[in-house]
């Protein structure tokens, strides 16, 4: 499957590679129409990359009168007047002109996308200053500067409430929304945007955080301008951008979520790279554990009965766990390394260490895989009379829950925009890991969409890296943010919309057995 083909229905493109359902899908070249669904991807990409030749928002959508090819309806300056004051719950269609049968609601998801056109150069330059130099998990602090500079520097100066240090040394948080009016004022919606900028060892952004941080600030950007741009008293809605450190290792967002940072929040977005575009994929819970045995040092030649070798227990446990394969589920994962043998091959090793990482789909299945695995570990320690340490990781990873009416607005939009998503049966067979952002799914309805950047190569590569750091890897990103955007949008002007993503929030956690979490 290559995300790059065209749509599968004929559309017809709008300004900021917006694409509308209509009859005929033919690419405007010059005077010359060409025929083809594959056309609108060309044109959508030409468009993006030359943007002063992009038309803004409606302005893009074309007809076929005689005399050659004519804008379908007018500027976005000029619709943004006909959109009047348009409120929550209020999705009315556009009386008159050209984009008759549009609402208004689509006219200001235009406005968003335009919004992070406008701001396409600044956010490039945001990713590649990320990528250029790699930090790890809790060390962001170069990322961190980054992202509160790109933030208070922001037009109009000031409009961005910045949070440096934010509960952690490399999180932040920045909120924009009208100021409260008085005590009997409506709590605003608080909608978050998620940012992650930690990397990998030694081969640097080979997982993208560089662009998940672009993807979750142009997302931010795009509703805030488009919300900006309404007349009329501002609406109450707050858009909160958390940077949130170290999803690699350790799970910032756990640390976050202790700290009360999502307590308010009512709907999260981020969107990760992959090598497909998937509005969900099954992430798995993940259980880490430190193993370490003690065991007695010797010579290993003059008298190895004398010792106890620890390596010998270390790898006993490898192979304990590695037999174990065969009763295990096959949704279970379990995966680890020696990460210390001993010193010199004629001492007897007085000491090993294992890291282990236990994954499956659910949380709760995770304490059978671990008392499992564990059992491997001490049975390792006995046979060779070591002493066993098992100390868990800081934080255990929860499962993504899967929010379906969250999906199928980021569904609808993304098809508007060109983007080609997976099958069902794909999302549900296909290859997954493991993110902190499960956890943030267990205290707030959230959405953590995959999309494509360009490339084939797989995360965790050398060869990911260099794609996350590419010009190819713009485009994808951009059109990622506008989907998210438009559907932060479906969020604030759709009531009945936020009301069932809380009813599917509720029903998961019921499933999880975790629903005392918001009761």
């Amino acid at each position: 499957m290559d995300p790059r083909r065209g749509l599968s229905e004929p559309d017809v493109f709008l300004g900021s590679g917006f694409l509308l359902a209509a009859e005929g899908a033919e690419h405007v070249s010059g005077d010359t129409l060409e025929a083809g669904p594959a056309a609108w991807e060309r044109v959508s990409r030409e468009l993006w990359r030359q943007p002063e030749r992009t038309p803004s928002a409606c302005a893009g959508a074309v007809g076929r009168e005689e005399g050659g090819i004519q804008p379908a309806v007018p500027r976005s300056a000029d619709r943004l007047a006909a959109v009047g004051t348009m409120r929550p719950e209020e999705e009315r269609p556009v009386e008159g002109g050209a984009c008759v049968g549009v609402s208004q609601l689509e006219l200001l998801k235009l406005r968003a996308a335009d919004c992070i056109d406008e701001a396409a150069e600044r956010l490039g330059a945001l990713s590649r200053a990320i990528w250029n130099k790699p930090e790890l998990a809790y060390e962001e602090h170069h990322a961190h500067g980054v992202l509160t500079r790109f933030f208070e520097s922001e037009p109009p100066a000031g409009s961005w409430a910045v949070q440096p240090h934010y509960q952690l040394a490399t999180a932040f948080r920045a909120e924009w929304g009208p100021p409260p009016r008085g005590l009997a004022a409506t709590r605003p919606l608080h909608l978050g945007f998620l940012c992650e900028y930690d990397a990998l060892p030694d081969i640097g952004h080979a997982c993208g955080h560089n662009l998940i941080a672009e993807v979750g600030a142009a997302a931010a950007l795009g509703v805030k301008g488009c919300l900006e741009s309404l007349p009329g008293p501002p609406l109450p809605v707050k858009v909160v951008v958390l940077g949130t450190p170290a999803e690699e290792d350790g799970g910032g967002k756990i640390d976050l979520i202790e700290a009360g940072a999502f307590t308010n929040l009512d709907v999260v977005f981020m969107a990760h790279p992959s090598q497909e575009n998937a509005a969900y994929l099954p992430d798995a819970a993940e259980h880490d554990l430190i193993v370490k045995y003690y065991g007695k040092a010797s010579h290993a030649a003059a008298y190895p009965w004398e010792g106890l070798n620890a390596l010998d227990a270390a790898v006993l446990a490898y192979n304990n766990l590695s037999v174990l394969r065969q009763q295990m589920k096959p949704t279970w994962r379990v995966h680890g390394i020696i990460k210390n043998g001993g010193v010199k091959p004629n001492i007897i090793p007085s000491y090993s260490e294992l890291i282990y990482y236990l994954r499956a789909p659910s949380v709760k299945e995770l304490p059978v895989l671990t008392k499992k695995a564990e059992d491997c570990f001490r049975a390792a320690a006995l046979a060779t009379g070591c002493t066993v340490e098992i100390k868990a990781g800081a934080h255990d990873y929860y499962n993504v829950l899967p929010n379906k009416s969250l999906w199928k607005a980021y569904v609808e939009n993304g098809k508007k925009l060109g983007i080609d998503f997976i099958s069902e049966d794909a999302v549900f067979n296909g290859p997954s890991g493991s993110t902190d952002f499960g956890n943030v799914t267990f205290v707030v309805p959230g959405i953590h969409p995959y999309f494509y950047i360009g490339s084939q190569a797989l995360n965790h590569t050398e060869q990911y890296t260099e794609a996350a750091g590419s010009q190819e890897a713009q485009f994808y990103t951009l059109r990622t943010a506008k989907a998210l955007a438009m559907t932060a949008l479906d969020v604030i002007f759709k009531p009945e919309l936020l009301e069932k993503i809380r009813e599917d929030f509720k029903l998961k956690l019921r499933e999880e057995e975790f629903l005392n979490t918001v009761e």
